[in-house]
């Protein structure tokens, strides 16, 4: 598949936390030369404390996945080329779709919610998805997560200041979204051309195991589309934020000048 060199990316955060976590990497690659951009979820252009009060907020809690993966889809193509795109957790779920849309000219997946028809019977997997998906409760409000449930879905293996500092990232999220992850809304087409897409996978993430981005990797198929995996020890879902974020930003910078972007 041919290639298109961009000099531009686009940041999709996960669900339960600010776009403000993309921050730093922002910094990062714009002293490489890139133009940036990490804009917030549809309903999420606010301050984490400022979400948290609105909470439980019942037009965020309406929010469905094709919708937030047509409104990225909107942005990528307002970019003079198409952009590069990282996402993380359902953020790089969205960037394997838009991907297979052709509306980016590659992209990396860290740590990504898998498309449909991937799914992990392990216990840490179970366990930290219940709350979220919000089983026996109302869709029409936002889960929030508590400090607990943030302990052990993201900032697990940390120290306790930094779980707090990472908490005050933490943002209500919708239901339905993380419920239309296991539906058609996320469907990939494993056997299609694709431009270059990296997965980014962490040992100790107990929201998205490193074996379901395992699996999300060897499911593509096309023989002339370039796919790549790493897994980087010791990382949990705090990935973006977490102390030395800055070497997975140096192998995905170091990944993109390999394939001529």
């Amino acid at each position: 598949m041919s290639r298109v060199r961009s000099t531009s990316i686009l940041f999709i955060t996960g669900a339960f936390v600010s776009h403000h976590c993309w921050d730093e990497w922002k910094c990062f690659f714009e002293q490489k030369g890139f133009n940036t951009q990490a804009p917030a979820w549809l309903y999420k252009d606010a301050p984490a404390d400022v979400l948290r009060e609105r909470h439980p907020d019942a037009q965020l809690a309406s929010l469905r996945l094709t919708t937030l993966i047509d409104h990225y889809e909107t942005v990528a193509r307002s970019f003079a080329e198409p952009p590069v795109i990282i996402g993380h957790s359902i953020g790089g779920l969205i960037a394997q779709i838009l991907l297979q849309r052709g509306a980016a000219s590659a992209a990396a997946a860290i740590h990504s919610v898998p498309p449909q028809g991937i799914f992990s019977f392990k216990f840490s997997f179970l366990r930290a998805g219940w709350g979220p998906l919000g089983f026996f409760t109302s869709v029409r409000k936002t889960f929030l997560m508590s400090f607990r449930q943030w302990q052990y879905a993201f900032t697990n293996g940390m120290p306790l200041e930094w779980q707090e500092k990472g908490y005050q990232l933490a943002i209500p999220e919708s239901k339905l979204i993380v419920r239309d992850t296991i539906t058609a809304a996320a469907r990939v087409d494993w056997q299609q051309a694709h431009a270059p897409l990296l997965f980014i996978a962490g040992d100790n993430d107990h929201t998205i195991p490193a074996s379901i981005n395992y699996d999300n990797y060897r499911r593509y198929k096309n023989e002339d589309s370039v796919r790549d995996y790493k897994l980087f020890p010791g990382r949990n879902h705090y990935v973006l934020n977490q102390p030395g974020w800055q070497e997975v930003a140096t192998y995905i910078l170091e990944w993109l000048n390999k394939q001529g972007i």
